[in-house]
């Protein structure tokens, strides 16, 4: 199905509107699997993106303004939700040893048996693309990138 048959609109403003309203839609479908997926685990997809992030910098620990800068969300508390990890014993926090006003956020065993676990079903979400070839896929996404390099 189409854009038009989903929402029920047929005219658009131009082919620009359309593309624009289709990327919100269709982010929107795909964060609907993502959070299908991770409800079964109690967690957000904020959540899912910072223990992501802390398995990518590990055994190296990150900052919260470090996790903050590579969040796909910006809007994010990160603060709050590194609290809610610690409190599922994902993550840990620690005094930074280089200076005592930071602290260090790294991901525990927990939150890596965790991600191990989901891996094996986020293949879910990325068959949710599989309509697409390798080279339509990284067409999109280079289009993507494209888009936001108006800043």
């Amino acid at each position: 199905m189409g854009l038009s048959e989903d929402i029920k609109q047929s005219k658009f403003k131009s082919f620009r509107q359309k593309a624009a309203i289709n990327i919100i839609y269709t982010n929107n479908w795909l964060s609907e699997r993502m959070r299908d997926l991770l409800s079964d685990e109690d967690l957000t997809p904020q959540q899912f993106n910072v223990l992501r992030i802390l398995r990518g910098s590990a055994p190296k620990p990150l900052s919260t303004l470090q996790i903050r800068e590579r969040m796909l969300d910006k809007m994010s508390d990160t603060s709050r939700i590194v609290d809610r990890l610690i409190k599922k014993q994902l993550v840990s926090k620690k005094t930074c040893k280089n200076d005592k006003r930071l602290v260090d956020i790294s991901i525990t065993d927990n939150g890596l048996n965790l991600l191990t676990r989901l891996d094996q079903h986020t293949t879910q979400v990325e068959d949710s693309m599989a309509n697409l070839t390798e080279a339509e896929a990284e067409m999109l996404s280079n289009l993507l990138d494209k888009l936001r390099a108006i800043k």
